[in-house]
């Protein structure tokens, strides 16, 4: 149990993954930094055939990536990827 502004919450509470900074670096992946201080290197190659992550593969497109919100987007925000798929893979 634990408790968050006077309420009483069942179980543990669940970490937030959020990335504070990203690097594109070669053969499509992401040099990571998270707000715990770890750092992880992401291959984005294998999501690079599922529709949504398509564009991608144009190397202008990947080399834009940047943080917004705590985690990694793409195109104005037009794409982006869950910092929680980021920091376990």
């Amino acid at each position: 149990m634990y408790i968050i502004d006077g309420i009483a919450y069942a179980g543990e509470p669940k970490m937030t993954v959020s990335v504070k900074s990203v690097r594109t670096v070669s053969e499509y992946k992401l040099l990571l930094l998270f707000a715990d201080g770890s750092r992880k290197l992401f291959d984005m190659k294998p999501f690079l055939d599922m529709p949504c992550y398509q564009p991608l593969k144009d190397k202008t497109v990947f080399d834009g990536a940047y943080v917004d919100c705590g985690t990694v987007v793409w195109n104005d925000g037009d794409i982006d990827i869950a910092p929680e798929t980021l920091y376990t893979c």
